[in-house]
């Protein structure tokens, strides 16, 4: 089984001569990412150690850690000039030094964090998509993703759209529902005309694009195009997925399908389009609890040479561990780490610890985070208000990094891809552990609590005391 794998004795035999002396990096609120002395050993045995590290038992493959390109993220950036620009990305892509993102989501044309509407082809009957261009891209996300790959360069990219172009889709807009007195937008937002008609409106269980076989030709060829012309500025997708949210009808831009409607388009359109580039496709972005969504995809004769990622956000959490379950050769994603309120504290951060725990230990093999920067106190267009890795004020005299960023930074600073997730017992459950391809133990640990805890955390022969401070996150690396 890939998901779990027993070493044999005499591996692990081997694998247990680690230093006594674990480095420890802790955060708190007021001092993030602090380089602490080693845990002090216990005395004498301890019978019911809190934490137990058992590396005899590894699970699935951790692929890499990251985060999305976006217009607003990189505009923010900008407004610190390019020295310090540069300062973040390079804290948040260069190997070794900062957050060493690996694996990164790319919006295919417009998202939610964009400036305004737009696609690759908004020429209305180019079906022979003569009129693609990456022209909207030359200004943000072009750059922001160069300039990362510097860091980066064996960086992987996977891109999803939003919409298509609105001319591919039913109601020929790029949104699926009417902004003004929308119930489901934040006070600030049920007001924002989008131009979308209350007709137009596009619900979820219906196929936003038009299912004639022009289009569906057409749309298989704009990320078919897509995918070259990122090639020829230098950068590879290696994964696609054909939909953000398929099943979310949003004010801004979005596409409803169905799950038959996309095992339709992967199988027959897509599958083939992305099979000539080698790029492989990903059932997502699920954000329903419903496994059926994935399943139809997975289970299509058609799409089944294609499909091999599974991709969950949001209420697809819910889904995620039964397909993790049955598709134990699948590639699990977490697609976009949940929001937040914009807000950047602590309490948020502590939900997310909670989070990225829980997903890791349901399967998933790649995690992405959702917005890498944003102007402080700022928007979406739409009114959304959300968390980011980095703050920027706006007027540009400062920046700092949020309380997610170093908690992105506590996992994939130390947790190497190809990592494994290993098994952790004991009564203690603000744990996860992970072995290193070096065999390099990583071991993060919680304590939420308003006061300090004790833990005792036993690795082979030896246990660990740490004194973890309140509401902190912990790692320990031991080599």
């Amino acid at each position: 089984m890939k998901k779990m794998i027993l070493l044999s004795v005499a591996a692990l035999t081997g694998a247990m001569a680690w230093a006594s002396q674990p480095q420890w990096v802790s955060s708190t609120n007021d001092l993030p990412w602090q380089e602490r002395n080693s845990p002090a050993q216990a005395a004498k045995k301890v019978k019911k150690p809190d934490i137990v590290i058992n590396p005899s038992v590894l699970r699935q493959e951790i692929k890499g850690f990251g985060t999305a390109f976006s217009e607003l993220s990189w505009l923010s950036l900008g407004r610190l000039g390019d020295e310090k620009r540069a300062e973040i990305i390079h804290e948040l892509y260069a190997p070794g030094v900062g957050c060493n993102f690996t694996v990164n989501r790319l919006p295919l044309g417009n998202s939610d964090f964009s400036t305004h509407y737009h696609s690759y082809n908004d020429v209305p009957g180019d079906f022979e998509m003569k009129n693609f261009t990456l022209g909207c891209d030359r200004y943000a996300m072009l750059p922001m993703v160069k300039a990362a790959k510097a860091e980066q360069p064996d960086m992987k990219i996977w891109a999803s759209p939003w919409s298509p172009p609105a001319w591919l889709k039913r109601n020929s807009h790029y949104a699926c529902t009417p902004a003004a007195g929308y119930d489901g937008a934040p006070p600030e937002a049920r007001f924002v005309s989008n131009g979308l008609a209350p007709g137009g409106a596009i619900c979820e269980g219906s196929d936003g694009l038009v299912m004639d076989d022009n289009y569906l030709k057409a749309y298989a060829l704009y990320f078919g195009k897509f995918i070259d012309a990122y090639q020829a500025e230098g950068i590879d997708i290696f994964m696609v997925a054909p939909q953000n949210e398929p099943n979310s009808p949003q004010i801004y831009s979005s596409c409803c399908w169905t799950a038959a409607g996309l095992a339709r388009f992967i199988g027959k359109y897509l599958g083939p389009e992305m099979d000539k580039r080698g790029v492989e496709i990903m059932c997502g972005t699920i954000e329903r609890p419903n496994e059926l969504l994935c399943d139809t995809i997975l289970t299509d004769p058609d799409c089944v040479r294609y499909v091999h990622t599974a991709g969950f956000q949001w209420g697809g959490k819910g889904a995620l561990p039964g397909i993790a379950k049955r598709y134990p050769d699948h590639t699990i994603v977490a697609t976009e780490h949940e929001c937040g309120n914009g807000n950047n504290d602590w309490q948020g951060m502590e939900y997310s610890w909670n989070l990225i725990k829980d997903y890791i230990n349901s399967g998933v093999n790649i995690y992405t985070y959702w917005n890498t920067s944003l102007i402080d106190g700022e928007t979406s267009p739409w009114g959304w208000r959300q968390n980011s890795l980095v703050s920027v004020a706006k007027d540009g005299s400062w920046f700092r990094y949020n309380p997610e960023f170093y908690l992105m930074k506590h996992f994939s600073h130390f947790i190497q891809p190809g990592a494994r997730l290993i098994e952790t017992s004991g009564l203690y459950d603000g744990a996860i552990a992970f072995r290193n391809p070096d065999g390099s133990i990583i071991l993060l640990a919680a304590n939420l609590d308003d006061e300090p805890r004790q833990v005792s955390v036993r690795l082979g022969d030896n246990t660990y005391m740490p004194m973890l401070d309140s509401h902190s996150i912990n790692t320990f690396v031991f080599d």
